[in-house]
């Protein structure tokens, strides 16, 4: 990790108060913020939070900017103390028909190819409207911010953190994160206990990596602490932990697995043991009969499936096939060793067991709660109350949980400005759900 922008890394490329992530892939990546495309070719080797200047391109039929970077963000100007100098005292008399603003269109166009900056396309709007100057402060403020927001000039790349990734998955669209809010996601976090040290055991089905990356986060670089990450599919997301760019040795800590898969792994390694039958495999057996994709056994027999082509071709084969043959058998691929190292860690136990699925999480907090230390924290989330409801009295009955509250988050932003001081409009009403409990010795 460095403080300066290179290409490979993920970037928040701010414009105002919006923001978006986008990947540095090549010197010739552009980034869309609405019609507008900015090449970010020039941004390599600036320092984070370094702020731009949009140079236009003449490129005909094109809103295309390369960038320049501003030695001292004092350059952008204030356009409420340029430009507001007489105000109304209301605006009972203004008429909205139109026809307030003397340019026509065409010539606002050119004045955005003339003008140096947006500031200078504002101001020209501004003398040539007949009722800026009647209109109150609040509304004048309202009309230049409103301009500022269409014209405005500069962007700010910033390095991606757990909050800017939390607001730009939730803005986009909820459930790509399965609602999880970023005051909730802070919650998760404090209530599972997550700290530099210990083992700590996540189930998620789907949050593009938001669950990993905040709780990576919060045990740090050069640490002892582990993360075991098990999710359902072929592949776990990771999309928000590779934007953090956690160091190499961080990253290692955090072992992605499918929890069949690795489940199977752990059970079979006790067989073998023991050399007894195993009733929790068959019961892992059943689970993933009814939810895991195909592909999921497909891969675990792939290397059998393999072997058999393989000696099929050897018999018409040299000794040479057939020793290269044998080196291939040796070789284990990625899954099998990310599934040794975490049966490795479940033998260890966990500090803490935290579940945010879109199935039912029961049967997954059955299975995974074996493995979790006494007097520690569980944690599950859901956007329906009535899943977690049903969870809870279960947990009563079978008397594992201890101290289980179900309890919900309900975050309100508030606008504060002189005498303008009220809540947001529009806002979101719920963030899920949480069930909370420590576990009892068993």
């Amino acid at each position: 990790m460095t403080d300066k922008i290179k290409v490979g890394d993920y970037l928040i490329v701010q414009r105002q108060k919006y923001t978006k992530l986008q990947k540095f892939t090549n010197l010739n990546t552009i980034v869309n913020l609405g019609k507008d495309q900015v090449e970010l070719r020039l941004a390599e080797n600036h320092p984070y939070l370094t702020t731009f200047h949009l140079v236009p391109k003449q490129e005909r039929g094109k809103r295309l900017y390369t960038l320049d970077a501003l030695s001292t963000p004092s350059e952008i100007r204030n356009l409420k103390e340029l430009l507001i100098k007489e105000s109304g005292n209301d605006n009972r008399n203004i008429i909205d028909d139109r026809q307030s603003q003397t340019l026509s269109t065409e010539e606002i166009l050119k004045l955005r190819e003339e003008c140096e900056s947006s500031s200078e396309v504002i101001g020209k709007l501004v003398e040539n409207s007949k009722s800026f100057a009647t209109k109150t402060e609040y509304s004048q403020e309202k009309y230049l911010k409103r301009k500022e927001k269409k014209y405005f000039e500069y962007i700010t790349i910033r390095r991606p953190s757990v909050r800017l990734l939390a607001d730009i998955y939730w803005r986009l669209d909820p459930e790509k994160v399965l609602g999880v809010r970023f005051d909730t996601l802070s919650q998760i976090i404090s209530y599972s206990g997550v700290c530099s040290v210990g083992n700590y055991l996540l189930y998620e089905s789907g949050t593009n990596g938001l669950l990993p990356a905040a709780m990576m986060n919060s045990i740090g670089a050069e640490t002892g602490g582990k993360l075991v990450h098990m999710h359902p599919g072929n592949v776990a997301q990771k999309q928000a932990l590779l934007a953090m760019d956690f160091p190499t040795e961080q990253q290692a800590r955090c072992v992605s697995v499918n929890i069949y898969s690795v489940l199977r792994h752990y059970y079979q390694d006790k067989e073998a043991e023991t050399g007894e039958k195993n009733s929790e495999l068959k019961e892992v057996n059943e689970m993933a009969d009814v939810t895991e994709e195909p592909a999921i056994a497909e891969q675990e027999e792939g290397i059998n499936g393999t072997n058999k082509r393989k000696r099929e071709e050897t018999d018409e084969g040299t000794v040479a096939t057939e020793a290269k043959q044998v080196k291939l058998d040796k070789q284990k691929q990625t899954w099998e060793l990310d599934n040794e190292a975490a049966a490795n860690i479940m033998e260890e136990k966990f500090d803490s067991l935290v579940i945010v699925a879109k199935e039912h999480p029961y049967s997954i907090l059955k299975a995974l709660l074996p493995f979790v230390k006494s007097s520690r924290p569980v944690v599950i989330f859901s956007t329906s109350r009535e899943i977690l409801t049903e969870c809870y009295v279960d947990m009563k009955t079978e008397a594992s949980v201890t101290y289980l509250r179900v309890t919900s988050n309900w975050m309100r932003q508030y606008q504060i400005l002189p005498n303008r001081t009220h809540p947001d409009v529009t806002m979101s009403g719920s963030s899920g759900y949480l069930l909370t409990g420590y576990t009892i010795g068993n």
